[in-house]
């Protein structure tokens, strides 16, 4: 028998699931014109992403941020065919030049979609937070691993031994998780207040529609609820 568990009090509390505003003021037309670029450099509207599908779009602080990268490493989990199963696309979008893309997909092993907004555009238009915001209310990722020293560190030795040495975005600019589409329809977002504060992915998964549901706790495995 499989085992049972209830991933969302384990990893969100009820105060965190309102942090999500569905729907709310969020109108994806503000945005949909918006230009991304995919590792190749190539062009193509924000728009392409949610009009056929629905999809679970994460929108990261910078390539080089601890935080993020350890998210994204945590992505790169989730089974592929969990998310074909639902019918869900998964895409992470940074605000890098795209030159950035193809070293941070192989530094975190993430095989799925991955573009950039390096004018930030998107991030602007929808309300992104540009300033980091601790509060009680609040909660610490359960994705991050490192501590705020030794992830600085880390984050400081990738921009030292990157072939380009920049900052791979802007560093106050904060991110978020929507879940969208087909259409226009916003399901579901929530703006980072911090680095910190992401969404947990098996929520987000769960709220997408995806049955399936991985335990980050302790090794990778998947749960069938």
């Amino acid at each position: 028998m499989a085992e049972v568990v209830s991933p969302i009090t384990r990893q969100v509390s009820k105060e965190k699931c309102k942090a999500g505003t569905p729907n709310l003021d969020i109108n994806l037309k503000d945005v949909e014109d918006c230009l991304i670029y995919d590792r190749r450099g190539e062009s193509f509207h924000f728009k392409n992403l949610y009009q056929d599908s629905k999809s679970v779009i994460i929108f990261v602080r910078n390539f080089l941020c601890y935080s993020c990268k350890e998210y994204v490493d945590d992505l790169s989990k989730v089974p592929r065919g969990a998310l074909e199963e639902a019918g869900i696309r998964l895409v992470v979008i940074g605000q890098s030049a795209h030159q950035h893309i193809e070293p941070f997909c192989s530094l975190t092993g993430y095989s799925y979609e991955m573009y950039v907004d390096p004018k930030r555009s998107i991030y602007q238009k929808l309300g992104m937070k540009r300033d980091e915001t601790f509060t009680d209310s609040a909660l610490t990722s359960p994705h991050v691993k490192s501590g705020l020293f030794m992830g600085q560190i880390k984050s400081i030795w990738r921009a030292m031994t990157s072939p380009a040495f920049d900052f791979q975005g802007d560093l106050h600019q904060q991110g978020g998780a929507m879940i969208v589409g087909p259409g226009s329809r916003v399901h579901f977002c929530h703006f980072d207040m911090n680095r910190l504060d992401h969404m947990p992915i098996t929520w987000l998964l769960q709220l997408a529609g995806v049955q399936q549901t991985l335990d980050f706790s302790d090794e990778p495995k998947i749960i069938h609820v």
